[in-house]
């Protein structure tokens, strides 16, 4: 979402026009991600708060003041073994106690969001900076489907299950407001960040899929984009960390995680960007609580893909951004994986032309 407005900025350096839409695609891409949805992911049941890929290019660089909505379709697909699967059960409470045995089981997630993100940027610095606000409002469908045997001993007696599950919720996610912070030093951009979820967004905890997370979740990070307009070239990267609160449905905790979201992109005209995106998703600390039976269960993620951005002048006053990228996962460890595709549509205040230079009249006598 970030990408989407700072596209703008950077886009204003190659040109003035351009910079509104780029801007634009940067807030979007910042902004699309955080959504809280909970599809199949990681921590309790294989789900976090965070979705990777939610900062990309242009993280960092400086927007042009005014209202803006970015537009954000987001599909992911993803599937995970046995551990994953598993963990998904207990936060459903079909198992409610310490767990010791063997699982041979599948589980399959998709998810459509649709993510509406009004944001404003004030134009009175804040501590030297420029100063944004954003409120992320996903409504979509998840889906899933778990497919097990079960054989453990779950008390003195041992077991073995054998069965399959399946569910589907539509409605509106967890609303995410977010604060931004950025600093411009000729091609140099810094940014910082703060976000976090209202629990409004439909959850059960005796559900298999969701679109809350049933917890409250605070995020904080900071970026740095590299953009020269003289040439085009930008590299962007945004680092976060995740503190999650108790789930008080279910009394499990998820652990400390960290996340890193990087962009590259060449800008091929004024308008069209080209390049690639890439995260890192790593949980720091083990989940706890007395409803954590499933041990630490500590998860991780990669993933890579490609992107590209176009701006579409639309008025004096606004110009749109239009992008998709999309990232394959891969090196994931307690968390379902895939791939997911971002398309995000954005409008924004165009960067102001300056006005022309008045001519000087020649006298002759």
């Amino acid at each position: 979402m970030r990408q989407l407005s700072n596209a703008c900025v950077a886009h204003e350096k190659l040109s003035a026009t351009g910079r509104s839409g780029l801007q634009l695609a940067a807030a979007l891409l910042c902004v699309a991600v955080c959504s809280s949805s909970n599809f199949a992911r990681a921590d309790e049941g294989g789900v976090s708060f965070w979705v990777p890929g939610f900062f990309g290019s242009l993280a960092a660089t400086p927007l042009t003041p005014g209202f803006s909505l970015a537009n954000i379709y987001y599909h992911t697909s993803v599937s995970a073994g046995g551990n994953v699967a598993f963990a998904r059960q207990v936060s459903r409470g079909n198992i409610t106690a310490n767990f010791t045995g063997v699982l041979n089981a599948n589980l399959d997630a998709k998810a459509d969001l649709y993510m509406a993100i009004p944001s404003y940027t004030f134009a009175t610095p804040v501590l030297g900076g420029q100063a944004s606000v954003a409120l992320i409002v996903p409504y979509g469908r998840n889906r899933a489907s778990v497919d097990a045997t079960l054989t453990g001993t779950p008390g003195p007696f041992p077991f073995t299950i054998s069965g399959g599950s399946s569910d589907a919720v539509t409605g509106f996610g967890d609303l995410v407001p977010q604060f931004n912070l950025r600093w411009n030093q000729g091609v140099n951009n810094f940014m910082v960040y703060a976000t976090g979820n209202l629990t409004t967004g439909r959850y059960d905890p005796t559900r298999l899929a969701n679109l809350g997370i049933g917890h409250n979740a605070i995020d904080a990070g900071g970026g740095y984009t590299y953009f020269n307009p003289q040439t085009g070239h930008e590299l962007s990267a945004t680092l976060g960390f995740t503190y999650n609160f108790e789930n008080v449905h279910t009394d499990y905790q998820n652990g400390v995680d960290m996340h890193l979201d990087v962009g590259a992109s060449q800008f091929l005209t004024k308008q069209l960007q080209v390049g690639l995106v890439g995260y890192w998703y790593n949980q720091l600390s083990c989940d706890s609580g007395t409803g954590d039976r499933v041990g630490c269960f500590e998860s991780r993620v990669a993933g890579i893909g490609p992107q590209i951005g176009y701006i579409i002048p639309i008025s004096n006053d606004y110009q749109g951004y239009i992008n998709l990228k999309g990232y394959k996962e891969f090196a994931a460890e307690n968390r379902a994986d895939g791939w997911n595709v971002w398309l995000t549509f954005a409008i924004s205040p165009a960067a102001k032309q300056p006005p022309p230079a008045a001519s000087k009249a020649i006298i002759t006598k």
